[in-house]
């Protein structure tokens, strides 16, 4: 555990921390900062929170991949074409006749 103001950070601390400030220890305040790099050199599961928020950081960072020209074109086309098959391959009741 690592000291904070007088006492010691716990892994529960550090993912609360990590949940409000992010995983970018740089940008905690100098306290917090400190005694999560201490926690760090001591835990695993610390570890392991950091790492991960890492990546979840990385994944929401990375650019949209962008629909290829038309897509939404051939879509609903293949919609309207699926739809005709069907109305045509609908048998006609005494109810509704085809």
């Amino acid at each position: 555990m690592a000291t904070l103001g007088g006492r010691t950070m716990d892994v529960g601390e550090f993912e609360d921390l990590i949940d409000r400030l992010g995983e970018d220890l740089s940008c905690w305040p100098a306290e917090q900062r400190q005694a999560a790099a201490d926690l760090l050199v001591s835990s695993a599961a610390a570890n392991e929170l950091l790492s991960k928020a890492r990546v979840v950081r990385e994944a929401l960072s990375t650019p949209p991949v962008r629909a290829p020209a038309g897509l939404t074109a051939r879509i609903l086309a293949a919609a309207s074409r699926s739809t005709a098959d069907e109305a045509a391959a609908a048998p006609a009741d005494a109810h509704h006749p085809g």
